[in-house]
């Protein structure tokens, strides 16, 4: 039976949850990051959880793979949620959101380096592309991000929005460079 018209559709969660050796550190601090890489939530310690889809069901059946082999323990579960489900979507948007406006800030900072160049009267090619390779990797971030994104959080708008920025500050600064370069 589908849900009511206006009503949202119930989210499939996978939960990893997992027990790593106390040393060396290391290992809890890699686990840690993969887990965040993936776009999980921590539902509480060692309890991690990601909106299903074959893609998070692979990664995270090698992670438990890789806690295992490590000499820890770990459980995969697929489930619903039965009750709180409004609060688990919320803490997913929301570490996607501060994601977002992460990327949002280094925007910030990348529009505020060109400026700078532009202070400086520096239009050299060199510069070009350099700030052309930090603007790939800020869109390369925000692919990520926006990939990690199911449950389509608010910050995506925003976000988008200054990677056009920064794309529109760089086109522009390149059109200095070369019209220096004509004059030269």
């Amino acid at each position: 039976m589908s849900p009511p018209a206006g009503a949202s559709e119930r989210v499939r969660w996978l939960l990893l949850v997992y027990r790593v050796p106390s040393e060396p550190s290391r290992l809890r601090a890699g686990v840690w990051r993969r887990l965040r890489g993936l776009g999980a939530i921590y539902v509480q310690t060692s309890a991690a959880a990601l909106p299903a889809s074959p893609v998070a069901e692979r990664a995270l059946r090698a992670l438990r793979s890789e806690i295992i082999e490590m000499g820890g323990t770990a459980l995969l579960f697929a489930s619903d949620v039965l009750a709180g489900e409004d609060g688990l979507v919320a803490q997913f948007n929301a570490a996607r959101d501060d994601e977002y406006e992460e990327i949002v800030d280094r925007c910030e900072d990348f529009s505020r380096q060109v400026r700078k160049e532009y202070d400086d009267d520096h239009f050299t090619y060199a510069e070009l592309e350099e700030n052309d390779v930090d603007l790939a990797k800020l869109k390369g971030w925000f692919d990520k991000v926006r990939a990690r994104d199911v449950l389509r959080s608010e910050g995506a708008g925003r976000a988008a929005e200054a990677i056009a920025g920064c794309e529109a500050i760089l086109e522009d600064y390149a059109t200095h460079v070369y019209d220096r370069e004509l004059d030269a």
